[in-house]
């Protein structure tokens, strides 16, 4: 009988629980319930109407156009039928250093307006008068790109030196203060002999940029193949070291052994690369070191013997060359293969340094660096640079954009961004889009 007493009690007190909680419980709406479902509609309904551009090409139109019509059919054809909405545009005005916002025109498919309980969206819109415009702080030197005609390039499978040139020229001068293309190996004598080629008043035989185009391949002129014959011509390439030096040059190798070969198709007419490229001789291994003599101010040794390449494979860019690659615009693959990277044994041995910043565009594998701006100091490690060697290390085909990208990452000019312009008139540059949905029945 106690147990039975009990069980009714237990069962009094929770029907009195249950009773006060349902009496004093503040329950949801059944539109608030489904605000978030709301929320997502409107900015998924005006993401859809910019997407298509009813959105863009009809908010900045005066309130009496044609298009306005058009904008509450498609937005009558999106939204679900029992869905009431409110769509307002807003001009953004600033006052200081303060944003504003002034009504400017609205649409709605309600005369009672969306209700009590309803879910808003925005979106900033910007018009399609707007231009954006991005200026370059100038290089100072002047980009010398060689584009010699009586020259044949190796390595550069798919594209001639030339094609090469061009879309070298399109990528880079913005950048500089003045592009000159070295046409013929005639006009690289002369600048060889620190003599100016065009009529250009900005040109600058010191401190340039000597793009050669021609991979592998360097063109050599008539007059240094004669002076400079010895060891395949590995004394001409001395000899460009040297002059790197004396001129202040960053001597740029887009692709693969720099200075394996030279090329003068009138001068070698008869002579071919052992690959069937006839104008080109080999010069081979001691190219490079001749090179690097010559940058270092030594004196030439004959024969100069061999600088060491490596292949390390799969190579990666370092994080400056992602943050470079994303400044600049320049999107080539972040991971390249290199069969011809240079030692860093160079480094000390030529009185070499890379700076880590802006020097190093892929990540250092083992003893090899597959692409870098190497700078001769005098005095080594701190002093003044006199010459510097831009090599990338890498295989065949070419891509002319770690070229550009390593340029750019090791003079690293500042991009000014210009403030929103329009092309016409005085209207808004900018206009904020506010829909506001409720739906049918309930409160």
């Amino acid at each position: 009988m106690m147990r039975t007493v009990e069980i009714i009690m237990v069962i009094i007190i929770l029907a009195t629980a249950f009773i006060a909680t349902t009496l004093y419980a503040v329950l949801p709406s059944p539109k608030q319930l489904s605000s978030p479902s709301l929320r997502q509609l409107a900015l998924t309904t005006l993401q859809v109407l910019d997407t298509k551009k009813a959105l863009t090409d009809t908010v900045f139109k005066d309130p009496t156009d044609q298009a306005w019509a058009e904008l509450q059919i498609a937005l009558s054809a999106i939204l679900p039928p029992n869905v009431v909405y409110n769509l307002t545009v807003y001009d953004t005005v600033r006052v200081g250093d303060t944003m504003t916002y002034e009504k400017f025109y609205s649409i709605t498919n309600s005369e009672s307006g969306v209700g009590t309980y309803s879910e808003a969206a925005t979106y900033l819109v910007t018009s399609t008068n707007v231009t954006f415009t991005v200026t370059p702080r100038k290089i100072s030197g002047t980009l010398y790109i060689l584009n010699c005609s009586d020259a044949n390039g190796w390595w550069i499978t798919g594209y001639t030196s030339q094609k090469l040139a061009a879309d070298l020229q399109d990528m880079l001068s913005p950048y500089f203060n003045t592009t000159i293309m070295v046409q013929n190996t005639a006009q690289l004598a002369q600048l060889l002999n620190g003599n100016k080629i065009s009529a250009n008043p900005h040109e600058n035989v010191t401190n340039a940029v000597i793009l050669n185009t021609f991979g592998e391949a360097v063109p050599i002129p008539s007059t240094f193949a004669d002076l400079y014959p010895r060891d395949s011509y590995a004394e001409y390439c001395y000899q460009l070291g040297r002059r790197t030096n004396l001129y202040n040059w960053t001597w740029v190798s887009i692709v693969g052994w720099p200075l394996y070969y030279v090329s003068n198709t009138a001068k070698f007419s008869s002579s071919q690369n052992d690959w069937g490229i006839y104008g080109m001789i080999q010069v081979s291994n001691p190219g490079l070191k001749a090179f690097l003599m010559g940058l270092n101010g030594q004196s030439y040794t004959s024969p100069p013997g061999s600088s060491q390449t490596g292949n390390p494979g799969v190579v990666y860019f370092t994080s400056w060359a992602r943050y470079y690659s994303n400044y600049y615009g320049i999107y080539p693959s972040q991971y390249q293969t290199s069969t011809r990277a240079l030692s860093d044994s160079i480094l000390s041995t030529y009185r070499l340094t890379i700076d880590n910043t802006n020097g190093y565009v892929f990540q250092k594998s083992g003893e090899w660096i597959a692409a870098a701006t190497y700078n001769h100091r005098e005095p080594y490690p701190n002093g003044a640079i006199h010459g510097s060697l831009t090599a990338i290390g890498l295989t065949r085909i070419p891509d002319i954009r770690i070229t550009a990208l390593a340029l750019l990452m090791y003079y690293h000019p500042v991009l000014y961004k210009s403030e929103l312009t329009i092309t016409s008139g005085e209207r808004p540059t900018q206009r904020l889009v506010v829909l506001q949905l409720s739906q049918q029945g309930g409160n």
